[in-house]
């Protein structure tokens, strides 16, 4: 370690093991998805290949009309921003015709949770999303959310 420059990160990881991240995705200028339906087996699809093909753990999710939610961990090689677009350009090949260009915003808003005794809170409040916006009574109605793979919540 070069003297004067704080420890990397993935050398603090080594001792908590692989990070969790909360991340959110939103479409450009608020548009809304063409098919949620079809955003939601985009989103099972690229995860479930994400968990054969390249250890990385895609949790609890939640699609929104103009956004979406997601809880996500990887190994030591896992590089977020990688995949976070990867998903995106599923997505959207998910929906035939439509203009690649300029349909997400760029990048994503991630949050590193440290301590996985925040996890639960943080998965009510996405999961109460669509209550919130007045697309369903209660979040259980919502039928585009979910859980690839179990990922201890503590």
């Amino acid at each position: 370690m070069i003297k004067g420059r704080p420890p990397r990160l993935s050398h603090i990881f080594q001792s908590y093991g692989a990070p969790l991240f909360f991340v959110t995705a939103c479409t450009l200028h608020r548009r809304r998805l063409p098919s949620l339906k079809a955003a939601h087996r985009a989103l099972v699809l690229y995860g479930t290949r994400a968990m054969s093909e390249f250890n990385v753990a895609p949790g609890r999710y939640v699609i929104m009309p103009d956004h979406l939610h997601f809880f996500v961990r990887g190994d030591q090689s896992f590089v977020l921003g990688t995949w976070v677009k990867g998903l995106k350009r599923a997505i959207l090949e998910a929906f035939p015709g439509q203009s690649k260009a300029s349909f997400w915003q760029p990048g994503f808003f991630d949050h590193l949770l440290r301590n996985m005794k925040v996890n639960p809170q943080k998965w009510e409040y996405v999961r109460q999303n669509p209550v919130r916006a007045g697309l369903v009574k209660s979040a259980e109605d919502w039928p585009y959310q979910g859980e690839l793979v179990y990922i201890d919540r503590a």
